[in-house]
């Protein structure tokens, strides 16, 4: 049993509204994230049955209050004031055994007050897609929303054509967002602006309290979590897709994981997703557009910032000025991961940024390269050891990848130099840390989205002990890491809403 509480709904509406989950057909429970409900306090399991009505929406679990959250949003740089949850329910908070709170929520449960004419509905692919993706993330340590169920509900989700429907539960330490205080700035109410400034602060933030301009302080903390997290995007090739105001979290984690993707041949300029027509958040544009999103978050807080003017401004805009820095700092620290160099390397950035021009013009898959790259670094160690002659048969599969081994050849030269500066086995395992074997690969997701939707589930099950166990070297793992053949490639990814 989750223990619900519900601080949330202390905050003054339209931030919330009241609203009961819509009853589905024939509910039926597809996964259940047995090791994240006992983190979250649920000593006893209940039967597969109850958790379908559960997390479901056709009955709710003990101490549940569900509502809707109001939030804003500027979609692909356009402003809309009022957006907020249109099939989405927050159930309430529980915390969890580390003592964190968490907010439990219904996604695709059915129409809300902020619906705007939607059916309030998830089909099934983007709910499978989102519980794979988000907990990869979470296996790969990237801050993370979470999915504790999937329940498929046995009616019909009509989008580009009819498809079953699902609802998910995902976890996340709020569901607040950027669009959360825009929602509250548009309506000019300061007094709810505030309080959810002060309910942000003391859930998220609380060293800010002390903090001459607690609120100044508040953006300077919420910026160095943001620079973090897309610094971490990045070092995987993930492209988040849809990357507006109402999907950046105030916690800092990942959310919304819509038309989402990882990159496989490495292009800066890759896009997925079928929304972004103009390329905006594009794998390169990511730290940008992160930036920009701040900006309108430090828009909200200039009202309750102490100074005043034309001094406020420039307080602001100097935190802001500093995301550049910190995401620089996270990047150059994960490049030295990624390479197996020294944290304190100063050849990390530019043997990363060769790297990136070799993957793009030998037309490289990202994941593979730096998996391959992590075990031609192991035979280098074991090579100056033991005198091994593996080291050749890996470099050469490492060369396999790209289409112009002279240019990676050459690269290659420069950063076992490099190695040999580093060399030690704790980089090694830094190394294998932060290059998994297994991505959620799109055409795989599309392989398990088409058996579901036949019925067949195994192939998700099978996908989903993959990812959460990214660093597996076993044949089931190296089966599914294979990059997509021409044929099997997905280029294009859909928001499902």
């Amino acid at each position: 049993m989750l223990t619900f509480e519900h601080q949330f709904a202390t905050l003054p509406e339209p931030l919330w509204v009241a609203c009961q989950p819509t009853p589905v057909a024939q509910p039926s429970l597809i996964a259940f994230n047995d090791a994240l409900a006992v983190a979250l306090g649920m000593q006893t399991r209940p039967d597969d049955a109850t958790l379908a009505q559960w997390f479901s929406g056709n009955q709710l679990p003990p101490g549940a209050q569900p509502r809707a959250l109001g939030y804003a949003g500027h979609q692909f740089g356009n402003f809309v004031p009022q957006l907020g949850d249109g099939r989405a329910l927050l159930l309430g908070e529980v915390v969890d055994q580390q003592g964190e709170r968490r907010d439990v929520q219904l996604k695709g449960s059915g129409r809300t007050p902020f619906s705007r004419g939607g059916d309030g509905r998830s089909p099934l692919g983007p709910v499978l897609r989102e519980y794979l993706v988000s907990e990869f993330m979470a296996a790969v340590g990237v801050p993370t929303t979470r999915a504790l169920a999937a329940v498929s509900t046995g009616e019909r989700v009509v989008r580009q054509m009819a498809e079953p429907g699902a609802v998910l539960t995902r976890v996340a330490s709020s569901h607040i967002r950027v669009g959360t205080f825009q929602f509250a700035a548009v309506r000019r109410d300061e007094d709810a602006l505030k309080a959810l400034a002060d309910h942000v602060i003391a859930r998220h933030y609380p060293e800010a309290a002390n903090a001459d301009d607690p609120y100044l302080a508040l953006l300077e903390a919420v910026t160095a979590r943001q620079a973090a997290l897309v610094a971490r995007w990045m070092s995987l090739g993930f492209i988040h897709g849809v990357m507006n105001t109402d999907n950046c979290s105030i916690a800092g984690e990942t959310i919304d994981y819509g038309p989402c993707a990882f990159m496989e041949q490495f292009d800066p300029q890759k896009v997925y997703s079928s929304i972004d027509q103009g390329g905006r958040y594009a794998f390169d544009n990511q730290p940008g557009i992160a930036q920009w999103n701040l900006a309108r978050f430090a828009e909200t807080l200039l009202p309750l910032m102490r100074a005043e003017g034309d001094a406020v401004v420039e307080q602001a805009t100097e935190v802001l000025r500093g995301f550049t820095a910190r995401f620089g700092a996270e990047q150059r620290r994960l490049h030295a991961d990624k390479l197996g160099l020294a944290p304190e390397s100063d050849r990390a950035v530019a043997l990363m940024e060769a790297l990136e021009i070799q993957m793009h013009q030998g037309r490289m898959d990202m994941t593979a390269t730096f998996d391959a790259l992590t075990h031609y670094a192991k035979t280098l160690g074991a090579q100056a050891l033991s005198a091994d002659t593996s080291a050749h048969s890996q470099k050469e599969a490492l060369l396999a990848l790209t289409t112009q081994p002279a240019g990676l050849t050459a690269w290659l030269a420069d950063w076992e130099n490099a190695q040999q500066a580093s060399q030690q086995s704790e980089r090694l395992e830094a190394m294998r840390r932060a290059n998994p074997v297994v991505i959620p690969r799109n055409h795989r997701i599309q392989e398990v989205i088409d058996a579901a939707v036949e019925g067949d589930f195994a192939p998700f099950h099978t996908l989903l002990a993959a990812v959460t166990q990214p660093f597996d070297e076993s044949a089931e793992a190296r089966r599914l890491a294979v990059p997509a053949t021409e044929s099997e490639q997905v280029l294009r990814t859909f928001c499902g809403t």
